[in-house]
């Protein structure tokens, strides 16, 4: 099965499945508002963390670097705030987990290490080219 159509099936049934749970607990009206508070302070706390990244991205542009774990942060934030407006308890935990530095951080080298090219020597032939005297 394709892992994009899982993602769009498997997500909506998880958060409905967690919605249900947590309003039988607390009650729908609780469940609603507090699905607003967690959008309202996620995106509160990722425009901080983008202030932040976009502040330490020009930093070091100044000193003549590229910043990219700044530009790789900034796009982990965006998303990050996508999913906390999306409303649901477990797209609010990994936009949470998003907009801190250390699980952000952590977040990113797992998905860059998959993508890094790994230098495989094996297929290396080496040898000398030598030209051929036309004159014999």
């Amino acid at each position: 099965m394709n892992a994009v159509i899982l993602f769009i099936i498997g997500i909506p049934a998880i958060e409905i499945y967690l919605m249900i749970k947590v309003g039988g607990v607390i009650g729908a009206l609780n469940t609603i508002l507090l699905i607003f508070f967690t959008a309202i302070t996620g995106v509160y706390f990722a425009k901080l963390a983008g202030i932040s990244t976009l502040r330490s991205g020009l930093s070091q542009i100044v000193k003549n670097e590229m910043p990219i774990y700044e530009i790789i942060s900034g796009a982990a934030l965006a998303f990050a705030a996508l999913l906390l407006i999306i409303p649901g308890f477990l797209t609010d935990i990994i936009g949470f987990l998003l907009i801190i530095p250390i699980t952000r951080n952590f977040f990113i080298k797992s998905i860059t290490a998959k993508f890094k090219k790994k230098e495989n020597n094996e297929n290396i032939i080496e040898g000398v080219v030598e030209k051929e005297d036309k004159e014999k």
